[in-house]
């Protein structure tokens, strides 16, 4: 199946740099499989389509401010670094870096209290290479590439405080490549609504945008209509950003993302499917968990792993 079937005019003033003030104002299109019928409707009206006894599963991940700015250290010159996913334990750190380059440099000598081994996306005039050093943060963290594979890095960082205290401080969030912003503009408002109401776990690199949509008002309604949410857990790593590039669709291979599935989650999913109900997925992130554990054991069960799932036709659904 060739990738340019799928292609499809959408002129940029469609698409939409910033929120509605009210999350469940977004317009939601309905398909009616039966006799393809297609209604314009708000997500606010998403009650009137379920029933007692569904089941609505949502992704629970919470986006981190994993974008960080600094300067090189031979240079000067600005870098941007996107934390991806931590790579090693920091006991894993090298003392030195690359040709023996030393990983600490900034503010202060000698080796920083906190270290960790990450990988991420770099950008920066010039191109990456092992032994490169920069400072992030105000100079609040040191770095050193120790890798370049596939367009990603592999950097050793060092500081004198957790990193994830550092991102929380000064970290921005990483707005997907079509919400286009200048340098801290929007960037209080972004933290709050480019993350989902019932965001719990740290550990992604992009929200599972549909899931942002939802207020605690709607659940509550589906609540009172005998319909329970229940939350599973994949961390939307740097998949999200890139472009499918393969002429054909199936020679695309999709980046692993970090899942967990509860218990919970199970017993809610499978209740709701033994009473006839049917389990109804908020997003693509989710979709693809559940449909990657029915997939690998055939029925759903706790656990975690990572999803490299490329839903395509003709897939038949197992869960969904």
């Amino acid at each position: 199946m060739k990738t340019d079937d799928f292609d499809y005019e959408l002129p940029e003033d469609l698409i939409a740099q910033r929120p509605l003030p009210e999350r469940s104002a977004s317009r939601m299109l309905v398909f009616h499989r039966c006799d393809g019928r297609v209604e314009h409707r708000r997500v606010s009206e998403l009650p009137d389509y379920l029933d007692a006894g569904d089941a609505v599963a949502v992704n629970d991940t919470r986006v981190i401010p994993a974008r960080l700015f600094g300067e090189r250290m031979d240079t000067g010159g600005r870098v941007e670094l996107l934390l991806l996913r931590e790579s090693a334990d920091s006991s894993a750190l090298p003392q030195d870096g690359p040709a023996g380059a030393p990983v600490s440099a900034g503010k202060g000598e000698g080796t920083r209290s906190c270290r960790a081994v990450w990988d991420a996306l770099y950008k920066a005039s010039g191109k990456a290479r092992p032994g490169l050093r920069f400072s992030l943060a105000d100079g609040t963290m040191s770095a050193c590439i120790l890798a370049v594979n596939k367009g990603c890095v592999t950097v050793a960082l060092e500081s004198d405080e957790p990193l994830m205290a550092i991102l929380e401080r000064d970290g921005q969030i990483p707005l997907p490549p079509y919400i286009v912003r200048e340098e801290g503009e929007d960037a209080a408002q972004d933290r709050e609504r480019y993350q989902t109401v019932f965001a719990r776990a740290p550990g992604a690199v992009a929200a599972p945008t549909a899931g942002l949509h939802l207020t605690e008002a709607l659940l509550s309604d589906l609540a009172r209509k005998g319909v329970k949410t229940t939350a599973i857990t994949l961390h939307v790593g740097p998949g999200t950003f890139r472009p499918v590039k393969a002429d054909r669709i199936e020679d695309h291979v999709m980046d692993g993302e970090r899942y967990e599935v509860n218990d919970r989650a199970v017993a809610d999913i499978n209740d709701a499917r033994d009473r006839g109900g049917r389990v109804v997925a908020v997003g693509s992130t989710t979709v693809r968990t559940l449909e990657t554990v029915m997939a690998r054991r055939g029925f759903l069960v706790a656990g975690s792993g990572e999803s490299d799932l490329f839903i395509r036709p003709p897939y038949r659904f197992r869960i969904v």
